[in-house]
């Protein structure tokens, strides 16, 4: 049964890839990215790759919360329901560091701006019969500094991304309990694979795109995992695929993740 996905992020790396799989697959996919000459080429490269017609795109920068908020109302008016929200977009280097509103680009691409755009089309994805959110965690995880958070100190591009995907992780498991008709579920697609980000910021890579590829495509789609929200899936144990296992201790405090839920909401106007 073909069913409607929507993926922040593809139109290079893991995302573009997922959603190429996806296609093939007869659903239909909704691709996003900043630039609309990109967007644009992926999805006319996708429709003519698959011969699916079903394809859409969506632009917005996702360092700008204002133009996730305008996203969010598009997608709100335009896609009346969703089945499967993959947030894949994310960053780890960056010519400029901190955005307009003087938050680390990191912290706002890979948390707070999948934070927004989420929450403010919850409606729709409720639509869904058996909706889920796959949410792109990392093996780097580190406890969030309020200071970092609200762009009061920086900190590395390592700690920060890695504070970035860790409040990713807490606010997935919160959203599993808030929401238990949606599946929620925080993934680690794999260290190091052979994408344009990995290579930036390594120089090198450890295993193939398509090893993200496939554990997105399995998490979104498989009924192995339709009881399994609120987990971590850390795609770095195992071959070739991974399995649940525990994220960060953060992860598990409820006071943290009251914490940081009510900071994200004073810092995004919730």
């Amino acid at each position: 049964m073909s069913k409607t996905i929507l993926i922040t992020g593809s139109t290079d790396g893991i995302g573009k890839l997922t959603a190429l799989n996806l296609a093939t697959q007869g659903h239909t996919i909704y691709t996003h990215g900043r630039s609309e000459a990109k967007v644009a080429a992926v999805v006319s490269e996708i429709k003519t790759a698959t011969n699916n017609q079903n394809i859409y795109g969506l632009v917005a920068d996702f360092s700008d919360l204002e133009a996730v908020s305008k996203l969010a109302e598009q997608i709100k008016n335009d896609i009346p329901k969703i089945d499967i929200l993959i947030n894949n977009a994310g960053i780890f280097k960056t010519k400029e560091t901190l955005n307009n509103n003087g938050l680390d680009i990191r912290m706002v691409v890979n948390y707070l701006a999948p934070y927004v755009l989420t929450n403010a089309i919850l409606p729709n994805i409720k639509q869904s019969e058996a909706p889920r959110i796959i949410n792109l965690s990392s093996a780097a995880q580190a406890p969030v500094s309020e200071a970092v958070l609200i762009g009061k100190e920086q900190d590395s591009e390592n700690s920060t991304y890695a504070q970035s995907k860790l409040a990713l992780t807490m606010w997935t498991f919160h959203l599993a309990k808030q929401e238990p008709n949606i599946t929620v579920i925080a993934v680690n697609p794999g260290s190091l694979l052979n994408t344009k980000m990995a290579n930036e910021a390594y120089g090198q890579h450890w295993s193939p795109a398509e090893k993200g590829v496939d554990v997105l495509v399995d998490l979104a789609l498989s009924e192995d995992y339709k009881n399994d929200s609120g987990k971590y899936f850390d795609n770095d144990k195992g071959d070739p695929k991974g399995y649940f296992s525990p994220a960060h201790a953060d992860a598990y405090s409820n006071e943290k993740i009251k914490n940081l839920v009510a900071l994200t909401d004073s810092l995004t106007g919730k």
